[in-house]
């Protein structure tokens, strides 16, 4: 293994990196939409004057509830464990802003997935504002292609005749994607991407090209992740597992890696894993021999978001980099920190990203343009720590990063 110290200014340069860096957040799907963000945005973009008025629209509810309640639906590309943890955020920041009944949400542990998060909504969270429609929540299972040729078409069909939803949520890329269409007038937001203007769910982070879409946007999110990581570590050889398809690709950032690796002049070294049209279990599987291939040849591991990285299949991943001895960073975020990745951005659990997309929401429901609303977005600085990672493979950090770290775990937990 070879890894380099820090260099010696590595301190001032460090905190000024993560005041910089300040963006974090989560991911997934792709397939181009039948008309591409790029035409979409041949409609001339809201106007300083649109975008001013859009943003100054409140995120509260009105003090008098309108007639009828805003009905809202639901649609993800697959079945992917942040996605009910996103979820969940925005509704409890839908609930600090005063448009969902202060309930008290469950952990996220307590349902199995968004669809079981979903009926507990329909059942609790129904106040005067908005209601969580029973039969709105859409997926495409698995990520599964052919399930989604089915799917799409079915909600955009409703979505343009039936007039029955006022707001669609929509996780991940493959929904992103599919609801960014010219059939559908219905506000969109959509949330949890790793990249939406790669995956042409947008044609820039300025402009959505449609009135109903808003998405939010973290332009170079994982190239700052990654030199954070190799500022901290100097590895010449970071290792990186994806699907090499164009959204494996777009999952894995692996545009902003190739420009970081060029620039700062170290190797990525990579390894393909497929999730897309395989059972799960295939693609935990096939996560943790690419991560077990790679452990003895690479420095460290930047661990991107793939369908095979799970709370199930990460204790091998991170076994296999404890004996060699290397360290790692997780794009997802601090989940994994806890189950025994070195380092990652701390997110509390989404809740600032929840609050953003509630007060997006909020803003729409009362009568903003989706397209004039600001969709870029910067996440609090902050890192997360597993101490005990740190004693195994013997990794000695700058005071700087303890003192910068706002998550700590000093366990791995089991």
């Amino acid at each position: 293994m070879t890894l380099r110290k820090p260099a010696t200014l590595f301190g001032r340069a460090m905190l000024s990196l993560l005041i910089g860096l300040a963006l974090a957040g989560l991911l997934l799907g792709l397939v181009p939409a039948p008309a591409d963000a790029a035409e979409a945005a041949a409609s001339p973009p809201p106007t300083a004057a649109e975008r001013a008025a859009a943003e100054a629209v409140p995120e509260t509810p009105p003090a008098v509830a309108p007639e009828h309640r805003f009905r809202i639906g639901y649609y993800e590309g697959g079945q992917y464990a942040d996605y009910k943890i996103i979820l969940a955020a925005i509704v409890r920041g839908m609930i600090q802003l005063g448009w969902v009944p202060d309930i008290d949400l469950p952990p996220n542990d307590s349902f199995t997935d968004s669809a079981d998060l979903w009926q507990y909504l329909v059942a609790n969270a129904r106040g005067p504002y908005v209601e969580f429609v029973a039969d709105a929540h859409y997926t495409a299972g698995d990520f599964d292609p052919e399930r989604r040729k089915l799917v799409r078409p079915e909600l955009i069909e409703r979505l343009a005749t039936r007039g029955d939803i006022d707001l669609m949520i929509a996780m991940g890329t493959w929904a992103g994607q599919d609801l960014a269409n010219d059939a559908v007038a219905v506000p969109v937001v959509v949330a949890s991407t790793s990249d939406p203007v790669a995956a042409k769910i947008i044609p820039n982070p300025d402009d959505s090209g449609r009135p109903n879409l808003h998405a939010k946007v973290e332009p170079g999110r994982y190239g700052r992740q990654v030199e954070l990581f190799e500022d901290i570590v100097k590895a010449d050889r970071l290792g990186i597992v994806y699907e090499n398809t164009p959204e494996g690709r777009t999952f894995a950032a692996i545009e902003e890696l190739e420009a970081v690796s060029a620039g700062r002049g170290f190797e990525l070294v990579t390894c393909f894993a497929p999730f897309n049209g395989v059972d799960q279990e295939v693609a935990k599987a096939e996560a943790v021999r690419c991560y077990e291939e790679l452990a003895p040849k690479v420095d460290a591991f930047y661990i991107t978001v793939h369908r095979g990285v799970t709370s199930s299949s990460l204790p091998r991943i991170v076994q296999a980099a404890l004996d060699a001895g290397i360290p790692t960073f997780s794009m997802a975020g601090s989940a994994d920190v806890s189950r025994g990745v070195l380092m990652s951005i701390a997110q509390g659990d989404f809740t600032y990203v929840g609050r953003y997309h509630a007060e997006i929401i909020g803003r729409i429901l009362n009568g903003a343009l989706p397209r004039a609303l600001d969709q870029r977005w910067v996440a609090p600085a902050k890192i997360a720590l597993n101490l005990e990672t740190m004693e195994v493979i013997g990794f000695n950090p700058p005071v700087d990063i303890l003192l910068a770290a706002d998550e700590i775990y000093r366990t791995i937990e089991q």
